[in-house]
């Protein structure tokens, strides 16, 4: 019994230092979220420690290298857009789902434009990042298109990859201050572009069938 109690003590100790680490990574990598997103010069490593309310020292202790800070956050974005959708298609309607998913990916877009440099060198070091993104968002939008135009509400013509550049076409066209909101804007009148109008298919067919007499 004494040396049961003897190898159970340091399990104890250990689970609170495990249980930290877990919390501080989590909180650095929304810190680096809020930072990125805003971009410019205020955004450095040191500013993330601040925002998460660590030492400069825990963050390079879970993330050694600026890219490596970076290509966590970046995933992590990834894989919280994947979620989304899931979670968009019990709670939205199909048409509403996707505008909420876009909108979204907005978000995804200004923090990605705020490490813009940093990533180009792990995309370019690692194939399997840029891989990994395009799979996982195409195969996200893709089922929240397929369920859109399964109800009628969308076309069924539209390419997840396709409506993917779309919004990163979007995101890099606009900059300056302010242009999360103008894309936000743009976002709303493209996914209203895309509802299926059948009234107004009848009429382009009746206003044939009226010349053609």
């Amino acid at each position: 019994m004494e040396g049961a109690s003897v190898y159970k003590g340091p399990l104890t100790k250990n689970r609170k230092p495990r249980t930290d680490a877990i919390r501080n990574r989590e909180r650095v990598l929304e810190a680096a979220k809020a930072v990125f997103s805003q971009g410019g010069p205020e955004a450095s490593l040191e500013a993330v420690a601040r925002h998460a309310g660590v030492g400069i020292g825990t963050l390079y202790r879970h993330f050694p290298t600026r890219e490596a800070l970076y290509e966590a956050v970046y995933r992590r974005e990834v894989d919280q857009l994947v979620e989304l959708a899931g979670q968009l298609e019990t709670q939205k309607t199909p048409v509403e789902g996707l505008r909420r998913w876009m909108q979204a990916g907005v978000e995804f877009m200004a923090t990605k434009k705020g490490m813009a440099a940093a990533l180009a060198l792990a995309a370019h070091s690692s194939s399997e990042l840029v891989v990994y993104s395009i799979d996982r968002l195409t195969g996200a939008l893709g089922q929240l298109l397929q369920r859109a135009a399964a109800t009628g509400e969308l076309r069924s013509d539209i390419d997840a990859e396709d409506l993917l550049r779309t919004l990163v076409g979007m995101c890099y066209a606009q900059d300056g201050p302010g242009w999360q909101a103008k894309v936000l804007r743009l976002v709303d009148i493209f996914v209203d572009g895309l509802r299926r109008r059948p009234n107004g298919r009848r009429n382009q067919r009746l206003g044939s069938s009226a010349k053609d007499r």
